[in-house]
Order: C-alpha cells, then structure tokens, then sequence
C-alpha cells in the first residue's frame, strides 16, 4: 500500500493542519488526505521493520516527510496512529467473495488471509500488531476493532448457506469466520510451516464440515 508525502512539508512545519481534525480524520482529497495516507504508510513501515516498541510519532513524521507538529495533534499517540493503521487497512481490504457455495466461499477467505499472512511486508505488519495488542489495551481496542468489520464483512456467507440450508439454523456466522482463520494465524505465529492454498483449503474445509454439523449453532 504505497503512500506519497507532501514535498511541501518539512519537519517541524505544520501548513494546513486541521486543529480541529481527530486521530485518522480526512476532508475527501486534498492536502489533508495525502497527508494522512503518507503518514499511514511510514507508520506500516516502522511497524513491519521494528515493531510497534519502536513506533515513534517523530520518527514517522520524518519518515513520511510531514510536520511533526501535524502527526502529534492529528493522531495525539502512537496507539492512536495505530489504530488509525488499523482502519485504514479494513478500509482497503477486498470485499468479501460470492461463489454460491459455503466452502466456495470459506475457501476465499482463507486463501485471502493466506495470501496477506504469506506477504513478507503484511505479515510482518501484522505480526507487530498482534505483539502490541498483548500488551497495550488500546492496541488491543482497535485490533478488535479491525477484525470485528473483516469478520462481519464475511458473515454474510454463512447467513446465505443458513438460507439455503447448507447450515443448520441458529448457526452463528461470526464463529464460523473465525474458524476459518484461526489455525492460519496459529500457524503464522507458532511455526515456520507456510502458508499456501493448501493450508488454507483444509481451514477452509474443516471450518465448512464443522458448520454443517452443527458445531457453531448458538446455545439457546
């Protein structure tokens, strides 16, 4: 996800900050969104080569050529920025597939997180993120936050199984989800094992037959 700085704006300068704006606040176009997509990429740059210890709102001001002055009252924290990191990138993510089927459709999914997961850069992205929510609550908040609008983005498959009776009713499609990509982040995390279509077609294969016997309907 390239990003391009305002030439304009040096270190310490602040030229056409918005006092009023909140952390990852934009006008559609212009300045301040060139500014916030700037700003947004050094910070994916520092949190995939370092890690979030090292993510400093200076040294992504200086990265992304912006006044730091217009980084610290725009975002305020570094948890802030993050978290703007984090709606930036549901924001960006593709939509959810349509194949017709309930493992058609969970199949995507994985391949999709695969394909993020197995990306040198995204991976270790969201390596760095996953450490920050461990042990900062607001990190922890807007990681919830990204997965809660990825995990509601795809739950509309499992509704349209439920309606063609693929699942049985009452089937809870949020769990279903997060079936489907827990052991692909367990396998990120916990091994050097890759991943590849093949791991992500038994997820995906796995999460289906389990739905299909009942395994996720919600407790009455």
């Amino acid at each position: 996800m390239p990003g391009s700085a305002d030439p304009g704006a040096g270190p310490g300068a602040d030229p056409g900050a918005d006092p009023g704006a909140g952390p990852g606040s934009a006008r559609p176009g212009g300045r301040t969104a060139r500014v916030r997509e700037a700003v947004l990429r050094a910070a994916e740059d520092v949190l995939a080569e370092r890690g979030f210890a090292h993510l400093d709102l200076a040294d992504v001001a200086r990265r992304a050529d912006v006044g730091k002055t217009t980084v610290y009252r725009r975002w305020g924290t570094v948890a802030g920025l993050m978290a703007d990191v984090l709606l930036d990138m549901a924001q960006q993510s593709v939509p959810r597939a349509r194949t017709g089927s309930l493992l058609g459709d969970l199949t995507a999914n994985a391949r999709l997180v695969c394909r993020t997961l197995a990306d040198p850069r995204q991976g270790a992205l969201f390596k760095a993120v996953i450490a920050a929510a461990t042990c900062d609550p607001k990190a922890a908040e807007a990681l919830h936050g990204f997965y809660a609008v990825r995990v509601e983005e795809w739950a509309d498959c499992v509704r349209e199984a439920e309606a063609r009776g693929e699942v049985p009713g009452g089937t809870d499609p949020h769990e279903v989800i997060r079936a489907v990509s827990a052991p692909l982040y367990y396998r990120l995390l916990t091994t050097p094992l890759p991943l590849d279509d093949a791991a992500a077609d038994r997820s995906a294969a796995a999460a289906a037959a389990a739905a299909r016997a009942g395994a996720y309907v919600r407790e009455a």
